[in-house]
This record gives C-alpha cells, sequence and structure tokens, in this order.
C-alpha cells in the first residue's frame, strides 16, 4: 500500500512538473529603438507570436540612437534604426541589416493650401530663409519649424537628404513621431516630417517635387525622401533561438505583406 501511495505521489509530481514546463515560454525576442517603425515591428511581433506559440515579443520605442546603444550594451536582442549606421557604430562591432524602406512624408496642417514643395524649397524652409508660406504660394502666415530630436533616425533621414544638417530652425523639436504629427495638426501654419508609415487623417503629406509619397514612388525611387529601416544586431554575438528565428521571418518573403500592409516597402 504504502509503495502505490508513493508511486502515485512520484506521478503526480511528474505529471505537475510537466505542466509547470509546457507553461514556461519557448523565448523571448526583445527590440529596441525607432518609433517610426512601430507599425511594421507591432505587425511583424504579432504575427510571429501568433505562429510561434510561447514566445513573448516585445518593442521599446525609444528612437533610433537609443536602440542601436541598447544592442551595443545588451539591452535587447535586436535594434531598430531608420537610419544607416553611422561608420563608428559599424566599427564598434555592429551589423545593419536592412528591412524595409520608408518615405519620410513632409506634413502640413489640413487647413494649409500648399500641396507641392521641391526639396531646396523645403531645405529654405527649414534653415529659415523661407519664412512666411505666402512665400511658397500658402497664406501670409509664419512657418513654424516642427522637427524630431537629435538622435532620431528620422531626423538624419531628412537632414541627409535635405542638406539641412545642423542648419535647421525648428521652433519645437519632439520625441517622436505621434507627437510631430498632432502638434502639425494642431497649428496651421506648423510643417513637419514623419514616417509615411505614421501619417494619419489629422496632417496632409504634400508632394515633393510634383510626386506623392507613396509604397509604388518609395519603392521605383522618384519620391526622393526616403529613408531605410534596419535591423541592428551584434557582429560576435550569436542571436538567441527565438531571436534568430524572429529575425529570419522578418527578411524573410514571407513577411512582405505585413510590411506593405505597415505602410513600407520590404526590402526581400
Amino acid at each position: 500500500m504504502k509503495k502505490l501511495i508513493t508511486l502515485a505521489i512520484a506521478l503526480m509530481s511528474a505529471i505537475m512538473t510537466m505542466a509547470g514546463c509546457s507553461q514556461k515560454t519557448a523565448g523571448t525576442v526583445s527590440t529596441d529603438g525607432s518609433t517610426s517603425m512601430e507599425k511594421v515591428i507591432g505587425a511583424l511581433g504579432e504575427s510571429f507570436e501568433a505562429q510561434n506559440s510561447g514566445v513573448t515579443f516585445t518593442y521599446n520605442p525609444t528612437g533610433s540612437g537609443s536602440g542601436i546603444q541598447a544592442v551595443q550594451e545588451g539591452r535587447c536582442d535586436i535594434g531598430l534604426s531608420s537610419r544607416a549606421l553611422k561608420d563608428e557604430e559599424a566599427a564598434s562591432g555592429l551589423r545593419a541589416t536592412i528591412l524595409a524602406y520608408d518615405g519620410i512624408a513632409v506634413v502640413v496642417n489640413p487647413e494649409n493650401p500648399v500641396a507641392d514643395l521641391d526639396v531646396e524649397a523645403i531645405a529654405k524652409i527649414y534653415t529659415g530663409e523661407i519664412a512666411n508660406w505666402k512665400d511658397v504660394g500658402g497664406n501670409d502666415g509664419e512657418i513654424v519649424l516642427i522637427g524630431r530630436e537629435a538622435g532620431s533616425g528620422t531626423r538624419d533621414g531628412f537632414e541627409s537628404i535635405t542638406g539641412t544638417a545642423d542648419l535647421c530652425q525648428y521652433r519645437q523639436e519632439l520625441t517622436s513621431t505621434g507627437d510631430v504629427i498632432t502638434a502639425v495638426s494642431q497649428n496651421p501654419n506648423a510643417i513637419g516630417y514623419a514616417s509615411l508609415a505614421s501619417v494619419r487623417d489629422s496632417v496632409r503629406a504634400v508632394s515633393v517635387g510634383g510626386v506623392a509619397p507613396s509604397e509604388d514612388t518609395v519603392k521605383d525611387g522618384s519620391y526622393v525622401i526616403q529613408r531605410p529601416f534596419i535591423l541592428v544586431t551584434k557582429t560576435d554575438t550569436a542571436l538567441s533561438a527565438a531571436a534568430q528565428k524572429f529575425f529570419d521571418f522578418a527578411i524573410s518573403p514571407d513577411a512582405a505583406a505585413l510590411i506593405s500592409d505597415a505602410g513600407a516597402v520590404a526590402a526581400n
């Protein structure tokens, strides 16, 4: 009888142990960085979790510079950047893999009648050479310049393409794409820039040199204000099994439709 009781207890213990193991997560994937990549990474993470039971996927929207630093310091598996790595970042042992391409939309308030600006006019506006909307076919009003904070991939991309690095006369430097859109939506004289994937009806994207920002014009290169969405990893440190599986999924052709639905253009 005692042997039967002992056997029963051992069997129950084994069952409980197995149940406990089945409830443990199969792994975690932590990402950190670009706020402009929120929709793309959110869609990929949600799909990945759905396909991989027990895996936990996290995204920390801190900005490109912070994401690069986070992966460098080992605080996340994969960094997210909406700008290319700087030479010193690559030299420190980081690898950049292009996930997608994103247009940077130049946005104005819906009440603003200006519908098209070329790159030269945009540069003159942001450096203060053009300070009134009437000088570019708009209403008589002082242009209010909205941009992103230093270290932002969106800012780096915008300033690099327009040739305005360290020259922009910002009224406000904001820490997220959403904040830029909100600020422009609340001021008829404001202008800002934001990831095309994040543009809402509360603002209006102007054409640049006669070309409207869209997936097609980003893909064919005719919309010139665009930049890459990058996955950042360490060259000398292997990803965990779960993180590697997500990385492979994200850059595979299987993820292209998800990336497209999120408003970007898949690199593969």
